[in-house]
């Protein structure tokens, strides 16, 4: 047996198809000291198993790019490797039995028209004929995907192993690892075993590719990797005479899907409720395995899928597979570099997708490691998105047993996970729970989403259509619009940044002037090489030597970690104060009115114009005003500590009543902000949304002093515009828009809605998304007829390149 080296530039932990990718995509860059360290044997831990269904359609357009991409990689394998991948583009059908859920695909089927993926919605009579041996007779619609397959699991991740070797890596199987040596935030060697020797490797880079082990690996890197094992199961029958080849077929609305394999046809389930597995630690021996059969757990999809597909009642069962799959707290796997260190990488947690998305996450993670910087936006699968929390192992029970249930759950807009509630509260989360307030989570944070009125349910009633909350959610915009709303954003992230190079060093990260006066508030932006977007910002300075970050709750971690590995030789250090204060939101047009009763303080324009902070006193209580809006009218946050932050609502509460000042939700800032066109973190404005394009270069700095993707920011202005971020608003008032709808700009599908929400005062619903404009003007833009598809119909809609309402921004200076 070979033994591994004494050292490499980057460790794999981990065999299964997506250690493999990443090793044959980083040789496939040149890099040839690469060692792929497997406990057991390759693919012998879910990989093996796996259904191996090839989808193309993910939820935004970057997941379907690496979907394509594993696509065309697994069918090129075997001519370069000689490994048959078994891949065949046979095509899928997705179908659905009730009108909700024949909206979701034929919303779904208009999302893969913009991303560039061919679909086809056919019939219940065209299903019959494409899959003869199906009752249709329930069936609503179905969306059929041609270039979809199928493979062979294990030698897709074989062939990419052998297309490494073939470029130099070293893949050493039976070898355990055993632990890091870590040196700050780094990891320089990783210890192993294998059959009475031991060593360590010296390494510049690790890789924890150790799926299902990957929270415990994480563990001892010193990096959180949420994850849980779920028992996943499948049948196969015996052979089917004259079945022939079938699209793979998905019935959500029964937890099944449907495989034509060697003539016999595969039934696989994702339940509602699944079968968390492995929770006081998967067995030392586990190889190839797999777990003790539970056919009343699958007896009521079985029963379903016989009444689906009656062929299943006669033939006989060659096969009852039970084997564990892991799944993560969001059903988004996790990507790219650990948060906690500086050379830590994490691919795991695929969710039963490991398969189709092996290829592609591989492609971008070994991009990622090769130039430092993501080669688009990964924000939906980022590691840096989850909490330390998360790796709690009894949340991690808990949740799991939903998200299996979720992949074939109907995707409804607004749609809270249900399990593992509770966790980050805001000091006002019973004051408000007690008014009405139906929550929602991000990031673990229970926030007050919208309020129901007496005697309403509180709680979701979820549709693709207007859901329970929507007139509720529409009576807070109106409340903002014209009067005045209280509203709750503790959860913002809030990080000290201190020291004194505290400014120099926020010019330098900060594509905005940070030279400013104390109690002056800056938005800005943190811009990568290539002039993207990597957060989204206020800057408050607090005075000389201390400024305070506030970030979205779902970056927090991301924009500290980005802050610190840019640190460099400044002398600053940066305190995570997001649980010290609370932030409490008064904003509207009598918002001054109502902090005037409860204070001394002047909030007049002179002492307190828009974009400063004040310190001021509320009730008997002291908090800090900041002077900023995200739903673009008159408004102050209050910052307020956290021991007096339930004082100081009750202060407002009682002194608005005479105002008729309403509680608000969170349903209600996002349908605001998209009239005033601000926009959102993560849809809007990512990584790869460049800066100027993005329309925020008001934000830029005018001086000479430089910032990290300046020479970006100046190239763009020399080159010019690619695209434009359009503003817009449907002439019919009944559709409502969320995100990925198509843009058709002159009869052609030229883009897609980054977000969407419904404009309560301008009487439609709003979407923002990008615009080819290369060689154009903004008139030129704004000179087209525009339409936004919705489940397959085109509706007119006005284009703005300004903000549909209040254009000219007086409203939050008056």
């Amino acid at each position: 047996m070979a033994l591994p080296p004494e050292k490499a530039r980057v460790v794999i932990v981990g065999g299964g198809v997506i250690g493999c990718s990443v090793a044959y995509h980083l040789t496939k860059l040149g890099w040839t000291d690469v060692v792929l360290l497997e406990r057991k044997q390759l693919t012998s831990g879910t990989t093996w198993h796996a259904a191996g269904l090839i989808a193309q359609l993910r939820a935004t357009q970057n997941m379907t790019r690496l979907a394509k991409y594993s696509q065309e990689l697994y069918g090129n394998l075997e001519a370069e490797t000689g490994v048959a991948t078994g891949f065949r583009r046979n095509g899928s059908i997705t179908v659905a039995l009730s009108e909700e859920r024949r909206e979701e695909i034929l919303r779904q089927a208009s999302m893969a028209r913009a991303f560039g993926v061919e679909v086809e919605e056919i019939s219940p009579l065209e299903l019959k004929t494409r899959y003869p041996h199906l009752n249709t007779e329930d069936v609503k619609a179905a969306v059929y995907l041609d270039k979809d397959g199928q493979g062979d699991p294990a030698n897709i991740a074989l062939a990419m192993a052998r297309g490494a070797r073939q470029r130099g890596a070293q893949i050493i199987e039976r070898t355990k690892v055993t632990g890091f040596v870590k040196d700050g935030r780094r990891i320089t060697g990783v210890s192993w075993e294998a059959e009475g020797e031991s060593g360590t490797i010296a390494c510049d880079h690790v890789v924890n590719c150790a799926g299902m082990w990957g929270h415990e690996v994480g563990r001892q890197m010193g990096v959180n990797v949420p994850l849980h094992a779920c028992e996943h199961f499948y049948i196969v029958t015996d052979t089917v005479p004259g079945l022939g080849q079938l699209p793979v077929l998905r019935v959500p609305e029964e937890c099944a899907y449907y495989k034509e394999d060697a003539g016999k046809i595969l039934l696989g389930a994702f339940e509602p409720v699944a079968k968390p597995w492995g929770m006081k630690g998967i067995p030392e021996d586990f190889e190839f395995d797999q777990l003790p059969e539970d056919f009343d757990h699958f007896e009521p999809i079985l029963e379903q899928a016989v009444n689906r597909m009656p062929l299943l009642a006669e033939a006989g069962i060659h096969t009852f597979f039970n084997g564990p799959e892991s799944f993560t707290p969001d059903d988004a796997y996790h990507l790219g570099l650990a948060p906690e260190m500086d050379n830590v990488w994490v691919a795991a947690g695929f969710n039963s997708i490991g398969i189709q998305s092996a290829g592609g996450a591989g492609m971008a993670l070994a991009a990622w490691m090769d130039s430092g910087e993501k080669p688009f936006d990964l924000g939906d699968v980022d590691i840096a998105r989850m909490q330390p929390f998360q790796g709690n192992r009894t949340y991690l029970f808990e949740r799991s047993k939903e998200t299996l249930g979720l992949l074939y759950a109907d995707h409804f807009p607004y749609r809270q996970k249900a399990t593992a509630r509770g966790i980050r509260r805001s000091p006002l989360h019973e004051a408000l729970k007690a008014e009405g307030a139906v929550f929602g989570e991000v990031s673990g944070w229970e926030r007050a989403n919208w309020f129901a009125d007496p005697g309403q349910v509180a709680a979701y009633d979820y549709s693709w259509k207007r859901q329970n909350w929507f007139e509720n959610s529409a009576r807070e915009h109106k409340a903002i619009r014209e009067n005045v709303g209280i509203y709750d954003m503790t959860s913002f992230g809030k990080i000290r940044v201190e020291g004194p190079d505290a400014e120099a060093f926020l010019n330098h990260v900060s594509a905005s002037n940070l030279s400013v006066p104390v109690g002056k508030i800056v938005y800005s932006q943190f811009l990568n090489g290539s002039g993207g977007i990597e957060a989204d910002v206020t800057i408050t300075r607090l005075s000389e030597t201390v400024f305070l970050v506030v970030t979205p709750a779902a970056t927090r971690i991301a924009d500290q970690a980005w802050m610190r590995r840019h640190l460099g030789d400044h002398r600053v250090t940066l305190t995570d104060m997001t649980a010290a204060e609370a932030v409490i939101c008064v904003m509207g047009p009598n918002a001054r009115k109502l902090l005037q009763k409860v204070s001394p303080d002047d909030f007049g324009n002179d002492a307190n114009p828009f974009g400063t902070c004040q310190d001021i006193e509320i009730g008997m209580a002291v908090a800090r005003a900041h002077r900023v809006t995200y739903v673009g009218e008159l408004g102050w946050e209050l910052y307020v500590s956290a021991d007096m932050a339930a004082y100081v609502f009750e202060v407002l509460r009682d002194a608005g009543r005479d105002l008729d000042a309403k509680l608000c939700g969170l349903h209600m800032m996002d349908s605001c902000r998209i009239e005033k066109g601000f926009r959102h973190f993560g849809h809007d404005i990512s990584s790869e949304d460049h800066i100027l394009e993005a329309g925020l270069g008001f934000a830029i700095k005018k001086t000479d002093v430089p910032y990290i993707g300046r020479e970006a920011v100046e190239r763009k202005r020399e080159q010019g515009l690619q695209r434009r971020l359009v503003q817009f608003l449907l002439s019919d008032p009944e559709p409502l828009l969320y995100h990925a709808e198509p843009i058709v700009r002159d009869g052609r599908i030229t883009g897609y809605l980054s977000s969407g929400n419904y404009g309560h005062h301008l009487g439609g619903a709003v979407g923002l998304g990008y615009v080819p404009c290369a060689g154009e003007t903004a008139q030129d833009v704004l000179a087209s007829s525009y339409e936004i598809e919705v489940a397959g119909r085109r509706i007119s809609a006005t284009a703005s390149l300004r903000p549909l309402y209040d254009p000219k921004s007086e409203r939050v200076k008056v």
